[in-house]
């Protein structure tokens, strides 16, 4: 049972004239009219239990667009249902709005529409729907609830994806479908041409060359079919927040810029994401399909506050990958972490697969470094010069191990990540 705000106001109404009149019988007069009209109402009030309520609608959506899920309410009793309506959802399902004010008729039904926007990546769950239910005179309400499950998925936002005509503009000129055939060690030959000053003399072909009299070199065009494997760092690491968002859903916006550029190449690209367990595995999935599943595999993921087992990452690759393949590794470029965590898995791994290693630059360490204005700025200004030089040296590390390493603030690495794989198929290592 509820109370309404209209008891209360009839209530302060009769106070009033209790005060007029100065007379127990008014007092005993009120309070029984009053408890007379509550239970009026509770007793003519519509019932809840019969109430019959389901779900309708959509059940993903990008993070910051917007989803609609309907609520039906049939009413097969025999009175009139006049009810607010309030369908709990998390506070970062954007749920609006909260509540909704209907009027059904005997054995007829109504629909409320939630407009959902959330501001968090995952499953957003609906909680209990609450009905409250007034009688005639709006004095007091039934009030009961019902459970009815549904789950708005909300994928990554995949925001990077302005940058996927400009990448495979430049993959149409790699794959000479603009005449810009390229040469490199390792690609599969396209054909020949006249020998131009500045070719390589080692892609002369000799015996072309004594056939048709004239010096020809061969040109070559990237390598299709190869396969990619995108690694997530889910550790600790992942979790810190660098312009707002977390270093994770940065490392996924990333990642699906490069699966979307990959799968348009030709290549097979797989999904790993771990820390001391696997929390995401997409394998073998055909190419059409690839982004749906990675957003599909990403969105319930959040960083864990664990620190990431590397030894059991590395393990996980080599298991997975048998052949020699490009291996991409979203993590934080993180002197403390890495050095005794990946680095010592790094020669074995660069041994057998090409390793590209992307991380989440902090531009505030840029801003800091760059200040002088006093005591306190000079010495943060010095602790990150500090931060800055140990991320170059073990940049430096990284490569001299073989792996090409992308360290950009969040608005550049998903660009500059797929520029480096570009830049692996350019030189026909890929």
């Amino acid at each position: 049972m509820a109370l309404t705000g209209r008891a209360a106001a009839v209530a302060l109404a009769g106070v009033l004239v209790v005060l007029a009149v100065r007379s127990w019988l008014a007092v005993a007069g009120l309070a029984i009219a009053l408890l007379a009209g509550v239970a009026l109402d509770l007793l003519l009030a519509a019932a809840i239990r019969p109430l019959q309520l389901n779900r309708s609608g959509d059940t993903t959506v990008r993070l910051g667009e917007t989803a609609t899920v309907t609520l039906t309410i049939a009413n097969p009793g025999h009175r009139p249902l006049r009810a607010t309506i309030r369908d709990a959802w998390p506070p970062s399902a954007g749920a609006v709005p909260s509540r909704v004010t209907i009027a059904i008729p005997a054995g007829r039904q109504a629909q409320a529409v939630i407009t959902l926007t959330p501001t968090r990546r995952g499953d957003r769950n609906a909680d209990r729907v609450t009905v409250r239910s007034t009688g005639p005179l709006g004095l007091a309400a039934r009030q009961g609830k019902h459970v009815i499950p549904w789950t708005v998925r909300a994928l990554p936002p995949f925001r990077s994806r302005r940058h996927l005509p400009e990448k495979l503009s430049r993959l149409r000129e790699l794959d000479g479908m603009h005449r810009s055939l390229i040469r490199g060690q390792g690609s599969e030959f396209d054909s020949l041409r006249e020998y131009v000053p500045g070719d390589d003399v080692r892609s002369i072909d000799w015996r072309g060359t004594a056939r048709h009299q004239q010096v020809l070199v061969r040109t070559w065009r990237p390598e299709r079919d190869r396969r990619i494997i995108i690694v997530l760092d889910t550790g600790r690491t992942s979790a810190g927040r660098v312009a707002d968002a977390p270093r994770l859903d940065t490392s996924m916006d990333a990642a699906l810029l490069l699966a979307a550029l990959a799968v348009r190449a030709g290549d097979r690209v797989d999904l790993l994401a771990m820390d001391r367990q696997i929390r995401a595995r997409v394998i073998a999935t055909p190419r059409p399909d690839v982004l749906r599943a990675f957003t599909a595999a990403m969105a319930p993921i959040e960083a864990e506050l664990i620190e990431s087992d590397s030894a059991a990452m590395a393990g996980v690759i080599l298991a997975h990958a048998r052949q020699r393949c490009l291996v991409v590794l979203l993590t934080d470029l993180n002197p403390a972490a890495l050095t005794e965590g990946l680095l010592p898995h790094i020669p074995l791994l660069a041994s057998r697969h090409i390793l590209l290693l992307g991380s989440v630059a902090d531009p505030r360490l840029d801003e800091l470094a760059a200040a002088r204005g006093n005591a306190t700025a000079v010495y943060a200004a010095a602790a990150a010069e500090t931060a800055r030089a140990a991320r170059a040296s073990l940049a430096a590390t990284l490569r001299h191990h073989g792996v090409t390493v992308v360290d950009a603030p969040p608005d550049r690495l998903p660009p500059a990540l797929a520029d480096a794989y570009l830049d692996l198929k350019a030189a026909g290592r890929l």
